[in-house]
């Protein structure tokens, strides 16, 4: 049965300017996109008053490590409502799939914030991980294969520089993945063992990403003025220095760099945000095809280690406890919080375990001075009641100012980077991140309704290489979203639900109409998108 999708403003992905006409699908694929269609053998939906783009692509995702659940439809369900029909996953170095299958260390691939449970299987390359969701996961699908997860497979956590030899055998792996489909290769630089990667490695993964015409995305060392990636706290920011390596390590490639999540944790990143800018603007002429991704709030999320040193990160459970390690520890944290314009009390605590509920939306200042301790003896406890994976809600990572300027960037895609919880505080961006940007754009703050439309469509699709995505054209799929600018505009945002959506195609499958979400046809209208 077709369907015609009548009177509607369209807004095709090109960033062009909207155009009043009809869309006449069939299956799964767009068949006409008319000012006027005259059918007789089509279901009409009048949509006058309404807008229709293609369904929002969101351009950095983790849920790769839900769409092979047994049951992934609540994983999936607050993105649908605020019109995702499509993720690029397997960010930050953390892809679900792309290890070595005989690997000892699998138990560390998603290196504590991400675990293989639930699943319909173990899926170690991408193509099995391909086969496995296609058409048996409620939305689209299109997987980086991650540098940390592939590390892993080989030598664990070691902190070490890898031989000749284990590293042909990480270049090879992530090689495989890419013909298999992967649609790039992440780095998360943030996170063991991406962390111990010292740059001869990382211009080889890049070096590899260019010959195949694919973006490597980046999660950077640093997202802060001061971290503890970097021994020096004085100096220049950590932030443009973790920028400085990742131009380093692509110079002379031509290839995509995308930067994981424009972000600037702490008050004293903010001063940060221009030169960021400009050393994108600058790799993008010196033939680095750089861009940057960023989404509509001003906290993240992390695991709790992540504001915890390098070298600290690397010790036993029995060195971590010894006084001179917790002492020198207590000195870097301290410097860095004075530093930052960032401390404990900026860290909720999402989840650390079972039996820990209590502590579950409280800062980590809040748990201080109930336990009367202090900020970071409560931290570390926190840590190891967490076995060093607890979850934590953090901010300020940006400004609404910031959020506004890079909106509007040339060089901006939109994305969310969240994902549902089974247990704990959740993310905020999983309810209404995509609309927010909208919202942004009709309230004159973000950038045009046509461009804020592309750059969550058909710029994220191009960027990726999907085929066939990210625009309302003739034989392209019938991933579709259909939203009311007037509701967008005017709602109250941050309420734990999304506004302004109010039809949802994923694949030709009417999935969400109104509040009513079809269970049936959700929990298998997605497919794997290979490159």
């Amino acid at each position: 049965m077709k369907t015609l999708l009548q009177h509607c403003r369209i807004y095709d992905g090109t960033g062009a300017d909207a155009l009043i006409g009809d869309v006449l699908i069939d299956g799964d694929q767009i068949l006409e996109v008319q000012p006027h269609i005259e059918t007789e053998d089509a279901q009409r939906v009048d949509l006058t008053g309404k807008s229709l783009s293609s369904g929002f692509f969101d351009a950095h995702s983790h849920n790769d490590w839900f769409a092979a659940k047994n049951d992934p439809k609540p994983y999936f369900e607050p993105f649908v409502r605020q019109g995702i029909t499509s993720f690029i996953t397997g960010n930050c170095g953390l892809s679900m799939t792309g290890f070595a299958p005989d690997s000892p260390y699998i138990d560390k691939v998603g290196a504590g914030l991400f675990h293989m449970t639930d699943l319909t299987g173990v899926y170690p390359d991408a193509d099995s991980f391909f086969t496995a969701i296609d058409g048996n996961t409620p939305l689209n699908i299109a997987t980086l294969c991650g540098h940390c997860s592939a590390r892993v497979s080989g030598t664990g956590y070691a902190n070490r520089p890898l031989t000749q030899d284990e590293q042909r055998e990480l270049l090879t792996l992530l090689e495989r993945n890419l013909e298999q489909g992967a649609c790039g290769v992440s780095l998360g630089l943030m996170y063991e063992p991406g962390l111990y990667a010292p740059k001869e490695e990382l211009h080889a993964v890049a070096g590899l990403c260019a010959r195949y015409d694919r973006p490597l995305t980046v999660h950077p060392r640093a997202c802060s003025a001061v971290s503890m990636a970097y021994p020096e706290l004085l100096g220049r920011p950590h932030l443009l220095r973790a920028l400085d390596e990742l131009e380093e390590i692509t110079r002379g490639l031509n290839g995509k760099l995308q930067y994981s999540h424009a972000i600037f944790v702490g008050k004293s990143s903010f001063k940060c945000k221009d030169e960021l800018v400009e050393i994108i603007e600058r790799m993008r002429k010196n033939g680095v095809d750089a861009m940057f991704d960023l989404y509509a709030e001003l906290l993240g999320v992390s695991v709790i280690t992540v504001v915890m040193p390098t070298w600290y990160q690397a010790l036993s459970p029995a060195d971590k406890r010894k006084f001179v390690n917790k002492f020198r520890f207590r000195l870097l944290a301290n410097a860095s919080i004075l530093l930052l314009g960032f401390g404990f009390d900026d860290i909720q605590v999402a989840y650390i375990g079972p039996g820990y509920e209590a502590y579950e939306g409280k800062t980590v200042h809040q748990i201080a001075k109930e336990l009367k301790t202090n900020d970071l003896d409560a931290y570390l406890m926190l840590c190891e009641q967490s076995d060093f994976a607890g979850r934590v809600n953090m901010g300020p990572y940006s400004t609404p100012e910031i959020v506004s300027a890079l909106a509007k960037h040339d060089s901006a895609l939109y994305m969310t980077d969240a994902w549902v919880e089974e247990h704990g505080v959740q993310n905020p961006a999983i309810y209404d991140c995509f609309p927010k940007f909208l919202q942004l754009s009709l309230n004159g703050k973000g950038d045009t309704m046509p461009r804020a439309v592309r750059k969550m469509t058909g710029a994220v699709a191009d960027r990726f290489s999907i085929p066939k995505r990210g625009y309302v054209r003739p034989g392209y799929y019938a991933d579709l979203t259909v939203f009311d600018e007037a509701e967008l505009k005017n709602a109250v945002p941050d309420q734990s639900r999304a506004f302004g959506i109010e039809r949802v195609y994923v694949n030709g499958r009417l999935v969400l109409s109104g509040d009513m979400l079809d269970e049936a046809a959700f929990a298998k209208a997605g497919r794997a998108l290979r490159v």
